[in-house]
């Protein structure tokens, strides 16, 4: 068996990932970062909207809240200073008169996490800034974008040392830091750390399991999300997106970095919580249940106009009928082992929090 030296490791090259990678080495950790895959984000970070989020809709404080706020600074920054294709394109949330309460519920949680550029849409504005949506108010807000994620994961990557295909078997003490068992290619590797973050997403409480002396893991609930995509030439300019609904934001209207227009994701509760076991299997009969959902906001729809596009599965550590669950990140000063990190419940809106959430687990490390 090989043995290896390192100061820091990271398992898991999605977004996420990469960030605190990338952070570790700024802050001078010679960084190694390990991918069950074959290429980088693979699974939650190739499957979501693309979306810069503002930071709307997060209970006040939370992880989410927080870390979103800064974090899309801190990406429309490094985007620009890298050269990662993006737009600020602005995105209305829209509703009819009943739905007035959720909608200043929006705004109000909106100002409690520190955004404060949205702007109160009515019936006439929408029409003005989206002709072909019919709603009776809503929200617009500027600050929300779109980012190309495989360009942002490459410019995060640089340079930095990364071994594909390598699945961690072991986690264990070892002197003043770890030991990791790792499986690359067929050969056995011994891996010897002083830091170690488990940012495997999907799997993250699986690669828990498998930490010695590491007992307090949160469980597992998979919620899968499909998209459409619009077969038309898009009529919009902005993304579009109703009021939400439990476990998600709606079926709404994102856009890609061509102006190439899609519809989703809805909310699937997986009865599974083996990550093994997802089908990404998009339904044929989209089409036909998103069109009566997106006609509520745009009448002009049919369903001949939507194709299935791709589905992607959230990580999440709440269920249906439940509270939406924060994220849990978890250093020394929760578990009590010294130079470990696990990040669970790394969903929406991770892919825009990822570099705040880089400095927040060096941070914890430090």
């Amino acid at each position: 068996m090989e043995r290896f030296e390192t100061d820091a490791v990271v398992i898991g090259a999605g977004a996420v990932g990469l960030a605190i990678a990338r952070r570790l080495e700024e802050a001078g950790h010679d960084t190694i970062v390990l991918e069950k895959n074959e290429h980088i984000g693979m699974e939650t970070s190739a499957r979501n909207s693309e979306v810069i989020h503002a930071g709307i809709y997060y209970a006040r404080d939370s992880l989410k809240a927080r870390l979103c706020v800064k974090g899309k600074r801190l990406l429309y920054d490094f985007c620009a200073s890298h050269g990662v294709p993006h737009k600020q394109l602005g995105k209305l949330i829209v509703g009819h008169a009943a739905q007035g309460a959720q909608i200043a519920a929006l705004a109000k949680a909106a100002v409690d996490n520190g955004v404060d550029d949205l702007k109160p849409l009515t019936a006439r504005d929408i029409a003005r800034l989206e002709p072909e949506i019919k709603a009776d108010e809503g929200l617009f807000s500027p600050s929300t974008g779109i980012i190309d994620s495989h360009q942002y994961m490459l410019a995060l990557l640089g340079d930095r040392t990364l071994v594909r295909d390598s699945e961690v078997k072991r986690i264990a003490r070892s002197g003043d830091g770890w030991t990791l068992s790792v499986t690359s290619q067929e050969d056995e590797i011994a891996l010897e750390a002083r830091l170690v973050v488990n940012a495997a997403g999907l799997w993250a409480q699986k690669l828990a399991a498998r930490i010695e002396g590491l007992t307090d893991i949160p469980p597992l609930v998979l919620a899968k999300g499909s998209y459409a995509s619009l077969a038309v030439k898009s009529p919009f300019r902005h993304l579009v997106y109703p009021v939400p609904e439990p476990g998600g934001l709606g079926v709404h209207v994102t856009l890609d970095m061509g102006g190439r227009a899609r519809f989703g994701p809805n909310v699937e509760w997986l009865a599974s919580n083996d990550p093994a076991a997802i089908d990404y299997t998009v339904s044929p009969d989209i089409a036909a249940a998103f069109a009566p959902v997106i006609a509520s906001y745009w009448p002009g729809v049919k369903a001949e106009m939507l194709t299935p596009d791709y589905a992607g599965v959230r990580p999440k550590l709440s269920g249906p009928r439940q509270p939406a669950a924060d994220f849990r990140i978890d250093g020394p000063q929760v578990h009590g082992l010294p130079g470990l990190v696990n990040l669970f419940g790394m969903e929406s809106p991770g892919l825009t929090s990822s570099l705040a959430i880089a400095e927040y687990v060096v941070d914890l490390l430090a």
